[in-house]
């Protein structure tokens, strides 16, 4: 059997800049211990996030220059809407500069202060917009998702009952909506099922409550259906991806994760009149409706980037290097949670750090000295990312404290992750030596992006 490589050739190289040791420490500390703050180009290998980052194709190349900058009814935007009518389903579309822009516009057309927004482990910017309309954000996920260990398929998965039960305390009429996240992000990238899509479609069909995708990265979750799910085996993901929005009365999208393109985003719509009133949002916020905030060319780049996120081809060399850069890390000892994302691995910083509490931030922590140790950059999701409690301005402290280790598509080999398994081996060696955090600066929302830290003791 020939060994598996992956589907593409390299065309182009960008060079990478290497710190000494001493540089990097004194680097995070001038950003105040803030992986966000630090430059790129200090930046050997960027796990930051998978969003924006990825390397565009040829055909993606040659769409961009053959985009249509016209204001309004460019062949772009044309171009884009058929293609996401094609895959997705959805005969209106809206397009944004960004996914947290379409939840800016969706959100300003249907939420009000006081709804219960349910979901599976809402992402940052989307709990940000609910909580900024004075909104609550309820998790529904299943318990297993939080079992670090637990080799659960789908940790993306909604508990029915628990879906049910906000459903009987709030009443259909506080619940404007209910949020899918494809993968679940903030659950360690964990796809959904398609039977659990359908459980979810079916109560919120039996309450008239509109089911929504955050579908960031809904091919990623499309590629576990088809290797994980019983009947798909031998699908398409074109089809797996046609019958999961099937169940979807609209959706969000950040185009810079599965889209494969540099910025972009859009909502997806079934009903005319969300549509009407989501189409004011657009205009104030973002641009006229045939652009809202994107250029031509990138329509036309993320017409491409869908078409070609949608191949298996592509999703099992993209999901394979995920895979194997965690069985590297399981292999050597650090704790990951289990079973491996789609988008990224997550180093479990609550096991990797038994002697720092969560007060003072061991996800954060351990990002710093992945950095200091190798000039490898990751991000916490954990207690800085899930932010205080809105009402009593208490940290909230999560089930799961996590390093994420997000991958760019197409962009760094398997020996960039070799660097990553040495950083995390050299850390893991000293680690009752790291000393926990403090915030001496935080936002009053979001507040991970731009929080100033100092080290304890």
């Amino acid at each position: 059997m020939i060994p598996y490589a992956e589907p593409f050739k390299i065309k182009m190289v960008e060079l990478l800049k290497r710190t000494t040791r001493e540089e990097r420490e004194k680097l995070i500390r001038d950003a105040e211990y803030n992986l966000f703050a630090l430059k790129a180009e200090n930046v050997y290998i960027d796990l930051l996030t998978d969003s924006g980052t990825g390397a565009m194709s040829d055909v993606q190349w040659a769409a961009l220059m053959r985009g249509d900058e016209s204001y309004a009814g460019s062949r772009s935007f044309i171009d884009l809407k058929a293609t996401i009518e094609e895959l997705l389903g959805f005969p209106y579309m809206l397009p944004t500069h960004q996914g947290r822009a379409a939840e800016n516009v969706l959100f300003s057309a249907i939420l009000k202060e006081g709804d219960i927004v349910p979901g599976n482990s809402h992402f940052d910017t989307t709990k940000g917009h609910i909580e900024f309309r004075k909104a609550v954000a309820v998790d529904c996920t299943i318990d297993e998702a939080f079992e670090v260990n637990y080799e659960h398929p789908f940790k993306g998965n909604v508990d029915p009952e628990k879906f049910e039960k906000i459903i009987r305390e709030h009443g259909t009429e506080k619940i404007p909506l209910f949020i899918l996240t494809l993968t679940c992000n903030s659950g360690g990238g964990q796809p959904v099922s398609m039977e659990n899509i359908k459980q979810v479609s079916a109560i919120c069909k039996k309450h008239n409550i509109p089911l929504y995708f955050d579908a960031a990265r809904f091919s990623e979750n499309a590629y576990f259906i088809r290797t994980r799910e019983e009947g798909y085996a031998d699908k398409p993901i074109k089809e797996i991806v046609r019958e999961m929005f099937s169940y979807a009365d609209g959706t969000t999208m950040s185009s810079k994760k599965d889209g494969i393109v540099n910025i972009g985003g859009f909502i997806g719509l079934h009903d005319p009149k969300v549509y009407e009133k989501c189409m004011t949002f657009n205009i104030m916020f973002e641009g006229f409706i045939t652009y809202g905030g994107m250029a031509g060319r990138d329509m036309s780049a993320l017409a491409a980037g869908l078409r070609e996120s949608t191949e298996y081809d592509y999703l099992e060399g993209r999901i394979s290097q995920v895979r194997r850069l965690g069985e590297r890390l399981i292999e050597e000892g650090i704790p990951i949670l289990k079973p491996i994302g789609g988008h990224a691995v997550y180093v479990d910083a609550l096991s990797f750090f038994p002697d720092i509490p969560q007060s003072e931030y061991p996800g954060q922590v351990l990002g710093i000295e992945l950095y200091i140790e190798a000039g490898v950059r990751g991000v916490e999701i954990g207690t800085v990312l899930v932010d205080r409690d809105p009402i009593s301005r208490k940290n909230r402290y999560p089930k799961l404290d996590l390093l994420r280790l997000a991958i760019p598509r197409r962009v760094y080999t398997d020996n960039h992750m070799e660097v990553v398994v040495w950083g995390l081996k050299k850390v893991w060696e000293r680690r009752h030596s790291c000393r926990g955090l403090e915030i001496t600066y935080e936002a009053p929302i979001m507040r991970h992006f731009t929080a100033r830290f100092k080290q304890k003791g």
